[in-house]
Formats: C-alpha cells, structure tokens, sequence
C-alpha cells in the first residue's frame, strides 16, 4: 500500500523524490539559484572594483579567476548536493570526519542571514521614503535641540559635533535664512552632502562608536519584520512555494537595470561615467598589480556564495539526472555578466551627477558598499527628472536582489533541520521555515538599533570572510584528496553520463591544484594585510575587533570537534578509527535506491581510491567497525 501511494503521489507532484520533494520544473530550480548567487554586491562592489583596478583591464582577470576558481568550485558544491540529494551538513556522510565543515557553512549562513535581512530593511524604507517630491534626500538638514527632530532644506551654518554623533549637527543658537544663506558672520560649510545627512542622521540615526547601542531605530525595525515576513511567506511550503516566487524576484531586477541603463546613457554626461568604469580610462598597466588579481578572485569567490550552504541546498532538490554541469555553467556565466551590466546602468548616471556637479567621476563617487547604494545613487537619482519613480525602481530591485539571496539561506537551515530530523518535521514543513525567520528577527534587532551600522559591518566582515575561505579549502582537500577525486567524477557521471578522459583533465587540475592554490594565497594574503574593520573613519574599539574573531572561532570551532566526536564514537584501534571516519558511511550514495547501480549496490560502494585505503583495505574494517553515530546529522 505504501509503494502505491508513494507512486500515485509521484505522479500527482511530478517528484522523483517524494521524501524530500523535487523542484517543480528546471525553470524555478534555475531561477532560484541565479537569484541566490547574483546578490547586493553584483550591484554595488563589482562596479567599485572595476575603476578601482584599472576599468575595463579589470574584466581580465575577473574572467580568468572564474574560469580557474568560481565554475569549479561551482559545479563541486552543486555535484554533491545532487548525488545524494541532502543539505550541506548530510552531505559529508561521504567523509565523516569533514561534518563540521557543513556544520560551519550552516552557522555562516545563519549569521549573515541575520544582517542581510537589516540591508533588506534599509532598502524598504528607502523604497517607502520615495513616494515623495521631491525625494527627502535632495536637500541639507539641520538639527534643532529645541524639538530634538530634523529639519530639512538649509544650509549648514557654525557647524559643530555633537557628542553622540559622528557627524556635523548644528547647534541651538543657529539660524537660517530663507534664502539658503547664514547670518553675517556665519561662515556656510558643506560638510555632508545631503543623501550623507539623510543616511546617517535620518535612515540609522547612527551615534558615532559601537560603544554606544543607543534604542532600536523603530521605523528600521518594522522594517525588518516587513521583511522577515515576506520571506517567511515565499518559504511557507519550502520550494514549493519560493519555486514560484522567484520568476518575480529573479527577473524583475534585469528589467529595472535595463530601465535605468536606457534612462542613463540619455542623460547628459553618461558617456564619462561609462569611460570611468569600463573604457577609454582603462589602464592595462593595473594587470601587473598583484593586488588586482586578489581582488578579482575575492569577488568571484563571493559573487557565486561558494562555501555558504546554499548551492548544496538547492541543488538537492534536483532529479538525480539532471545536467548539473550545464546548470553550473549558465549560473557562473549569468552571474558574472549581471555584474558587468550593472556597472553600465550604475555609472552612466553617476557620469550624469558628475556632469551636474561639474566635477570628476571619481570625486562623485569615492565610495563601496552601502555608501554606493544608500548615499552616491540616491544623490544621483534625486538630480533626474520623476526621481521619485527611478528611486522607487532602484530600491524595489535592491529588496528582490536581497530576498532571493535569502531564501537560499533560510533554505539551507530548513534543508540541514529536515534532513537531520526527517520524521520530526516532514509533517510540519512550514514551521521549519517560520520558526528559524522569528528567531533571526529577534536575533537582527540589535542591528536596527543606533549603532546598528557597525554591528552589520563587523558580521559582514569577519563572518564573511576567513571562515568561508577556510570551509571552501576544506571542502576540496576532503573531496579530492582523501574521498577520492577519481571517485567523486565518476559519482558525476552517474548524473550526467560517462565523458572523456579529455573533458575532465581540465577539471582535475583545477580540484586538485589549481583552485586550492588560489585559495590559499588569497588566505594568507588576508590574514598578512588584515586591518581592524571600521566603517568610514569610525574605529571599532577593541572588545568589538575581538568579538569579530569570537565570531569566527564560533563557526570554525565546530570542525575539529565533531572530528574528534566522529574519530572518539567510532571503533577499533586509533589507525582503524581514522581510517573508518575518512571513509563513507553505509547509508552515503544516491537517495533513491533505483539510481544505486553497481557501484551502490547493497548500500556499499564498489570501489575505494582515497589515500588510506592504500594502507588498509577499505572492506578489511570497514562495515564492521564503524557505525555512524545517530547525532549530529
């Protein structure tokens, strides 16, 4: 009875896989992960990147870093979710011993999913700021201690600091001409352009250290339950559901960069700003600069969120002969081009705001990151005709930009819980996606708070940075080196069909040499040039640079433990103990047993090439000896 219903229910939901459900069609799988790897910095960091190092010189070896370190480091993570059709953490049932490195790319996911959803907040109240004219950004404010509120439109007059703030206010005794101009006697400074006023002084109301928490920013915060609660929406019935959410989300933002790219390049001034970022000021000379090739390859690596969970999550999700290796490549590809014609629409109207305020793009725009998106754009778009509707668009795309990259995130908790506990919550598919958003809504608050800009800068930094290179370093050195490079292609070909010895030389050069390699200069370059983070000129004490590398140890910790927990729960003597946890577990191969074939037969695997079966024949203990532990999964 039981086979029956699983097979009326196959053929009802189009699943392969009914346990763990499949993607409804190609279409929502492909969507999905193009949203999740084109994210916020496609828009804001590449185009910051490629005038930086030398305009259009950038593009090569931005290029050459995805072909030798994205596409495959891609297509591994992509593979292996595949072939067993479990999350990140079930995954490493291939290699025990390694299960902490999916514990870690989980905690990383968790963690940056808990600021992402604060930058989603930022562009939600942008995006509601803009149903005005003119927008509020377009000219100065002051404060007044006699209300404690902001007033706009002035002209700052006998600047000072106030002591909570990090940047000018004005102080009581100041007064203000209706005609824009100071008293005789004040001196008139322009100290902060206005979109840097409204940012600072109205959007965060930022005080000026990260000593100083001050009270939650309310209209941030409600925000970010807005948020929250969309996603918690689009993720109620787990892909199901998101599958269909992303053919809004994932294309709306090529149809608002298309808008504003045509809208820009007729703009007078245009033409600068496109030869600022990628044309007749590009400097080949830059090529000869090591730094420029570490920072294309820190881009790529986290322009396609390799080592963050959710490309095993999403692909898990796949029939289990779907062309994965296709799929990687249109991604990778996708990703990397939404890059580049982001730059075109970004800097063909920062050539037009250079071209109003009579000054060199480079002088407009000196900035990366949030000061790109939040404080040169919208000064920009305030200077254009219907501003309103552009700044509307921009932001409505900066929000579908940043809720695709979070529904692979909440995927990935949701994933790992339901494959460590699938009797537990098979039946309870929407708490599993709920409850996680309710906590990183609690968990977010301190970020919505006046000294919320630095706690999502110190996260973004050091959560984003080492652990994940460590956990992508680890993730090749345990594939390919001790559960078998040979073994784990011809796991692929089960997918995707046998391929010549040719096809794969190039990718066993890049798994075994090439891109460990890459990694592991840009990690020692890292941690050789580290500096204390700081956002603008604000230091951040050092309680907050030693929580940034608790940070880290919290998620790296993991690792070595669950290694000696695997290593101590296992049987034998020391060298069978070893040898057992870098060997696959009974249960590791396909999901569905119709797709086992002779290399899975009766749950074990035919053939054994990782380095220490070369010691000890991989049966002589094997099945015998080591049982997996039920916990953790």
């Amino acid at each position: 009875e039981d086979k029956i219903m699983k097979s009326i229910s196959q053929k009802i939901l189009n699943d392969e896989n009914i346990d763990r459900g499949n993607w409804t069609n190609k279409r929502e799988y492909m969507l999905s992960m193009i949203g999740y790897a084109v994210v916020l910095g496609n828009v804001w960091r590449f185009p910051y990147l490629a005038y930086k190092n030398g305009g259009g010189a950038f593009l090569i070896p931005y290029f050459i870093m995805l072909i030798v370190a994205g596409i495959p480091l891609f297509f591994l993570e992509s593979s292996f979710g595949q072939f067993c059709s479990q999350g990140p953490v079930n995954v490493w049932r291939a290699l025990p011993i390694f299960q902490g490195v999916g514990v870690t790319m989980v905690l990383v996911s968790t963690l940056v999913a808990i600021y992402y959803n604060v930058i989603i907040a930022y562009s939600l109240y942008y995006m509601f700021a803009s149903f005005q004219s003119p927008l509020p950004w377009s000219d100065c404010f002051y404060w007044s201690n006699s209300n404690c509120s902001l007033t706009p439109r002035g002209t700052l007059c006998n600047v000072t600091r106030a002591s909570n703030w990090s940047v000018p206010v004005l102080t009581a005794n100041m007064t203000l001409w209706e005609n824009g101009t100071c008293p005789e006697g004040n001196i008139s400074i322009p100290v902060q352009s206005p979109s840097e006023q409204y940012w600072d002084l109205v959007a965060l109301q930022r005080f000026s250290s990260l000593d100083e928490t001050g009270p939650v920013v309310w209209h941030l915060a409600l925000c970010l339950l807005l948020g929250w609660l969309l996603i918690a929406a689009a993720l109620y019935k787990g892909i199901k559901s998101s599958g269909k959410v992303v053919y809004f989300t994932s294309t709306f933002p090529y149809v608002v960069l298309l808008i504003l790219l045509i809208r820009g390049v007729t703009l007078e001034g245009a033409r600068d700003g496109i030869e600022f970022y990628i044309g007749s000021q590009s400097n080949l000379a830059k090529l000869c600069e090591a730094e420029v090739w570490r920072d294309a390859a820190i881009h790529i690596f986290y322009s396609l969120s390799i080592a963050w969970g959710g490309v095993t999550a999403l692909s898990s999700y796949n029939k289990f002969h779907n062309n994965v290796f296709k799929d990687a490549l249109i991604v990778c590809l996708t990703n990397c081009g939404t890059s580049v014609f982001a730059g075109f629409a970004i800097f063909s109207i920062l050539g037009h705001m250079a071209h109003v305020y009579g000054k060199p793009v480079s002088e407009v725009c000196v900035c990366v990151g949030f000061g790109l998106a939040f404080i040169a754009y919208p000064d920009a778009l305030s200077k254009l005709p219907i501003s309103p509707l552009w700044s509307i668009l921009f932001f409505f795309m900066l929000l579908t930009l940043g809720l695709d990259s979070q529904f692979a995130g909440i995927e990935v908790i949701s994933t790992c819980l339901q494959d460590a506990f699938p009797e537990n919550f098979k039946s309870k598919n929407s708490i599993v996606y709920v409850a996680p958003c309710a906590i990183l809504f609690l968990l977010g608050l301190p970020c919505v708070t006046q000294a919320g800009i630095y706690w999502v800068t110190l996260i973004d930094q050091f959560c984003a940075g080492f652990v994940l290179l460590i956990a992508a370093l680890l993730e090749l050195i345990g594939v390919f080196y001790i559960y078998g490079g040979n073994r784990f292609i011809k796991d692929i070909e089960m997918m995707i069909g046998t391929r010549s010895s040719l096809f794969w030389l190039w990718w066993r050069a890049c798994w075994f040499f090439i891109s460990p390699a890459i990694i592991i200069v840009i990690l020692v370059w890292s941690l050789l040039t580290f500096s204390p983070p700081s956002y603008g000129t604000v230091q951040y004490p050092a309680w907050g640079v030693a929580l940034g590398w608790c940070m880290i140890a919290f998620c790296l910790i993991w690792i070595p433990l669950i290694a000696v927990w695997k290593i101590h729960t296992s049987q034998g003597n020391p060298w069978q103990r070893l040898c057992a946890v870098c060997s696959p577990v009974e249960s590791w191969g396909p999901y569905l047993e119709v797709h086992h074939g002779e290399r899975y037969a009766d749950g074990r695997r035919k053939e054994s090439n990782h380095v220490f079966d070369v010691l000890i024949p991989f049966h002589s203990f094997r099945s015998s000896h080591y049982h997996e532990p039920v916990l953790p999964n």
